[in-house]
């Protein structure tokens, strides 16, 4: 598959792609007989996990650093394991802190709600 084809199935931009082969993010591609890169569809499970990875927080160091030893083969997959899991742990606490803070909203919304029926007399419906 040619970059174009690969950005528009992925939703990253071509540069985005070159960037992310240049620092070591995704495997380079093997260039076809015009000098394009040719890219296998084995690369979208891969992209797709690096986007999980960005979308979860994870440093561009960090998904380096877990590619760097994706590369070395299954001799690091103690290492990347116990990557994942610090990530995960990261993760987990930024969701107890959103849930926190939705716990506040929810607490406004009601608050809101009640003056408001205590006041007009009809009911806005707190939605929660």
């Amino acid at each position: 598959m040619k970059i174009g084809e690969v950005a528009s199935r992925t939703g990253l931009s071509a540069h985005t792609l070159r960037y992310y082969e240049k620092i070591g993010l995704i495997p380079v591609a093997p260039k076809d007989q015009a000098g394009q890169r040719a890219y296998d569809a084995a690369i979208f499970p891969w992209i797709e996990f690096l986007g999980r990875l960005k979308q979860t927080g994870m440093p561009i160091q960090g998904m380096l650093r877990y590619a760097t030893l994706r590369a070395a083969g299954p001799v690091t997959e103690l290492q990347r394991r116990d990557l994942l899991i610090a990530h995960r742990e990261r993760v987990r606490a930024q969701i107890a802190q959103l849930q926190a803070c939705v716990c506040v909203l929810d607490d406004k919304i009601v608050g809101y709600a009640n003056t408001i029926m205590e006041r007009t007399g009809h009911d806005t419906g707190s939605t929660l």
